[in-house]
């Protein structure tokens, strides 16, 4: 428990040997459950989870202080009032992906039985976290990448109410901007401003920040079983918390680059969370602005972008024109004026959605 609220730990692994068993026995002794999902792993990590998770059931059945662990038994959390995770031996719905291994302690070691991807196993933690009731649930990367002893930063803004989702920020502090490395900088920065617009959350930076914190009520609110399976899923469920109004904690927080090699292939990363984005602001935009309730600021945005497209083109053919001698093209003023205009349109329905997501963004330095 964590100021009244039981707290757990969302832990997704591929191919982690190495890392995975630290970062299980670095979690805080506050956290009441640990969802270890080894996302079909071709390597030693589901058996380095067990290890880790019996590690850590005999360092905590001791029975410390602010604890709720039986002491006598490997089960971690109590039955009593368990959800049914536990209570049916995982014949739940994460039978139908996984193999839920009895508690240990209180780590769940989960076994997928297919590769589903980052957001997969994400997914699976964030639906046994639900199944549970838990009041609050982490997101921290089986790469050692995390620290653990800042986890309190983002339990803090859940726990009092200020907000319903919690997430670092690598790029608030210039101390840890620095210690990013360049590549990943630019690659960050292109993706924060391509999540903004496609979020609404303009206040929000470092979209792909995997340490988060997020209440059961926004986990309730949103639809958890629809979340993108692929590394794009933290800026696919900012789209999804967005249009639900909750509010979000953009936290400085420092990261640890260490020997772990990143399994991203940007050659398939780009397009394929490029593509996820623009789909999610167009449904952003007909779900929260035009269905259930309506602002012109849609309407900004549709009218924006046909005129500056329509602009772009008529440039791009006028110029082929010339170049072939076929005779004039649209007159260069017409083009001007199309691209002017679209751009303003542009820039009013920003404005205009900054102004409607203001009050659900903090900032936490």
């Amino acid at each position: 428990m964590y100021r009244g609220a039981s707290v757990a730990v969302v832990l997704p692994a591929y191919n982690e040997v190495g890392f995975v068993g630290d970062v299980i026995r670095e979690v805080p002794d506050y956290v009441d459950r640990v969802y270890a999902i080894d996302d079909c792993s071709t390597d030693g990590t589901w058996d380095e989870i067990l290890a880790a998770a019996r590690e850590d059931a005999g360092r905590t059945s001791s029975g410390e202080e602010g604890r709720s662990y039986d002491s006598d038994s490997d089960h971690g959390p109590s039955r009593e009032g368990a959800g049914p995770l536990v209570a049916d031996g995982g014949a739940s719905v994460l039978a139908g992906r996984a193999a839920v291994h009895d508690p240990v302690g209180r780590v769940v070691p989960i076994r997928h039985r297919e590769n589903r991807g980052a957001g997969g196993a994400i997914k699976t933690g964030y639906l046994a976290a639900l199944e549970e009731g838990v009041d609050a649930t982490v997101t921290v990367d089986a790469d050692g990448q995390m620290d653990c002893s800042q986890m309190p930063r983002l339990l803090d803004p859940i726990a009092a109410g200020e907000a319903d989702y919690a997430k670092g920020n690598r790029l608030l502090s210039a101390e840890y901007r620095a210690a990013m490395p360049r590549f990943r900088f630019v690659g960050n920065a292109i993706l924060t401003f391509l999540t903004k617009i496609a979020s609404g959350y303009w206040k929000t930076m470092d979209p792909q920040n995997g340490y988060t914190a997020i209440s059961n009520d926004a986990l309730e609110a949103i639809d958890v079983e629809g979340l993108y399976e692929y590394y794009g899923y933290c800026n696919d469920l900012l789209v999804k918390l967005n249009v639900e109004e909750m509010t979000v904690a953009d936290v400085a927080m420092p990261a640890v680059y260490g020997e772990e090699e990143s399994s991203i292939r940007y050659t398939e990363y780009v397009p394929k969370v490029s593509t996820m984005l623009l789909g999610n602001f167009l449904w952003r935009l007909k779900t929260k602005y035009l269905v259930l309730d309506f602002h012109p600021l849609a309407l900004f945005y549709v009218v924006g972008a046909g005129l500056a497209t329509a602009g772009v083109v008529a440039a791009g053919l006028t110029l082929l024109a010339g170049l072939a001698a076929i005779g004039a093209g649209v007159s260069n003023s017409s083009i001007l004026l199309s691209v002017v205009a679209g751009v303003a349109f542009l820039l009013f329905a920003m404005v205009f959605d900054m102004g409607q997501s203001e009050h659900l963004e903090r900032q936490v330095r």
